[in-house]
């Protein structure tokens, strides 16, 4: 019997951070779909239903704590906000919201497959 897979929605509108976290989690077994900006993480994430989504806040489209409820209302994931902003407010502002971590960009492989792993064992 195959071990069921956590979906994960990568919400980012850089290129090559996509591919540093696809290959990321794909490399620990995550199925992995990719978003640029709100719109396409918003039907993304309805078709997809994730366990992780790992959300930058600088959007081309707008700001990424407007998804954060809209997540949470679909599939209660765990959620990973990215930054390159280190802010105390909008980190206060973002966990608030629903986020379960932030982190601030730049960051390492280790780092942050250590917080997807706390995330998703929090989760509800």
């Amino acid at each position: 019997m195959p071990a069921i897979r956590l979906k994960a929605l990568i919400v980012d509108d850089e290129k090559a951070i996509r591919r540093f976290l696809r290959s990321t989690l794909a490399a620990e077994e995550f199925e992995v779909v990719e978003a640029e900006t709100i719109a396409q993480a918003l039907a993304a994430g309805a078709k997809l239903k994730p366990d992780l989504v790992v959300l930058d806040l600088g959007l081309p489209d707008g700001d990424g704590t407007e998804l954060i409820a809209s997540f949470i209302a679909l599939s209660k994931p765990a959620i990973l906000v990215l930054s390159a902003l280190d802010e105390e407010e909008r980190k206060v502002h973002a966990l608030n919201l629903g986020a379960d971590d932030f982190i601030t960009k730049p960051f390492g492989v280790a780092e942050f497959m250590a917080r997807v792993r706390v995330a998703l064992r929090h989760r509800v």
